[in-house]
């Protein structure tokens, strides 16, 4: 019959969320498998801010694997890339083992096109690898009809990302077994458990990291005592009492640990040789800033953490951010884009006692802070039912 002819197109549409390290994961103890040298801990930002969406499609027509990041058309055969398709089509044929073909989902020998897009600007400096696996690995898994474990399959991507998989706060469990069976992401509690939380990412500058977070992190396990320290002694302690303060909303404690944390990865890359850079003076000038601002408060009301490159992100809790905010505003004044110096989720305006101006807001350096993303914890993986947000058209190309 003609619509026999037509071969419809199999087509899944997943978005996936951006993570922060509050535990960090530096350094990794097998490059193949991405496994690292110490477990980490991260809170999975809301996707309504940021998100990476993809769209996975198959057909009998495709005559190759093809892949479309922002709309270009990029290598496929990046070995992380190819780690992740070869896993998912490995876990499918697993899967059908036994049962005949008229159930599945698809024809495993169908080739893939895969288009991806991000709702920041990758340059931002916020891990889109991360989102990027995780999408790529829950639409691929989705398509092909796999369930389960899937943090494991987005690790080979890149290792941040099967923190990805998952909602709120999630463990990514260091593991013991040299294959990476039990290197996986846990989820500790769910986006709902702490509504008051909030974070801020303050985008500084758009400039390309000097190093590489992955040629970085093997120099550091090459050449840093400081890192074996951290990763053997220093990070089990943090790790439990990081979960501690997270299960009992201790935002004090969380706080506090958070910044230690941060500090003490960033006197890893310090310790790296030749060293590592990746604060520079105005990541320093926010990190004085905040503690200035919880002295004045004589609390931690906010707390900093820092990944490979400036931008810092803040966790503070709702009843902070209007003042904290404006506490920015006045330190680092918007050059031009006033009107966009604050996106995603709504601010409320705040009027600062002189006290605290005196006391918290110092020389103010104009239009270092290119724009505040106000956002929160959310969940993990989303797919998306609406045929009209595919990535990918009728024919298997980009809309």
């Amino acid at each position: 019959s003609a619509m026999a002819e037509e071969r419809p197109l199999a087509i899944v549409t997943c978005t996936a969320p951006v993570n922060i390290a509050v535990i960090k994961y530096w350094g990794k103890r097998d490059n193949d498998l991405i496994l690292p040298i110490n477990s980490s801990l991260s809170v999975t930002l809301h996707q309504d801010q940021l998100k990476t969406t993809t769209t996975a499609a198959t057909s009998r027509d495709f005559t190759k694997d093809r892949l479309w990041l922002n709309g270009e058309e990029v290598d496929v055969g990046h070995p992380r890339l190819q780690a992740c398709l070869q896993e998912v089509r490995r876990l499918a044929r697993k899967r059908r083992g036994g049962s005949s073909d008229d159930e599945s989902p698809l024809n495993l020998s169908y080739k893939v096109h895969v288009a991806t897009k991000n709702n920041f600007p990758t340059a931002a400096g916020l891990a889109s690898s991360a989102a990027g696996y995780a999408c790529l690995v829950s639409a691929l898994a989705r398509l092909y009809g796999v369930e389960g474990e899937l943090s494991e399959v987005a690790r080979r991507g890149s290792g941040s990302a099967c923190r990805s998989m998952l909602g709120g706060f999630v463990e990514w469990r260091r593991g013991q077994r040299p294959d990476g069976k039990d290197s996986l992401a846990q989820q500790v509690a769910p986006e709902t458990h702490w509504p008051e939380l909030r974070v801020l990412v303050l985008v500084v500058s758009g400039e390309k990291k000097q190093v590489a977070s992955t040629a970085g992190m093997q120099t550091s396990v090459d050449t840093s005592p400081l890192l074996k320290h951290r990763a053997e002694v220093v990070v089990p302690e943090r790790l439990e009492l990081m979960m501690r303060h997270i299960r009992e909303r201790d935002f004090e404690g969380f706080g506090q640990l958070t910044m230690k944390d941060s500090n003490q990865f960033h006197a890893t890359c310090l310790d790296t040789f030749p060293p590592i850079f990746y604060l520079n003076d105005l990541s320093r000038h926010i990190i004085a800033l905040a503690h200035r601002f919880n002295a004045h408060h004589g609390s931690t009301k906010v707390a900093y953490t820092f990944d490979a490159g400036p931008n810092a992100v803040i966790f503070t809790l709702a009843d902070t951010v209007a003042e904290f905010v404006e506490v920015v505003r006045r330190s680092f004044p918007p050059a031009t884009n006033g009107d966009q110096f604050i996106r995603g989720l709504p601010v409320g305006s705040a009027a600062l006692p002189e006290e605290l101006l005196a006391a918290v807001v110092t020389k103010p350096v104009p239009g270092a802070v290119r724009y505040i993303l106000h956002t929160k914890p959310g969940p993990g993986p989303q797919f998306v039912d609406d045929p009209s947000q595919h990535l990918l058209g009728a024919d298997g190309l980009p809309c």
